[in-house]
């Protein structure tokens, strides 16, 4: 379970926002100084507001992070399953369980 957030959405929609609106657009150091928020917790919203309204390619979007972990889970998911059948397989198929490797010769 990932860790809680230290910084509320409505702050982070907030400090974003505040700083597209600007114009011309300050550093991000002032702006989060005076929101009393972390510089690069700032920088990291904007860039991730960017990806999300396609301005950028070098980071994937919110929803697309939430494709990943779904498939992530997905994948880990059926990893445990295969790991299971693998045992299954392997307990069915030995000689003392079955009719064995003379069976249907």
């Amino acid at each position: 379970m990932p860790a809680p957030r230290k910084y509320p959405a409505e702050l982070r929609e907030r400090a974003v926002r505040l700083w597209r609106e600007s114009d011309p657009r300050p550093p991000v150091s002032p702006v989060a100084k005076r929101l009393g928020i972390h510089p690069e917790a700032l920088r990291n919203w904007i860039r991730q507001d960017e990806a999300n309204k396609g301005e950028r390619s070098d980071r994937p979007s919110t929803a697309e992070l939430e494709v990943i972990r779904q498939l992530k889970r997905e994948n880990a998911e059926l990893k445990r399953a295969n790991e299971i059948l693998k045992l299954a397989s392997s307990y069915f198929g030995s000689s003392r369980h079955g009719c064995g490797s003379g069976c249907g010769n």
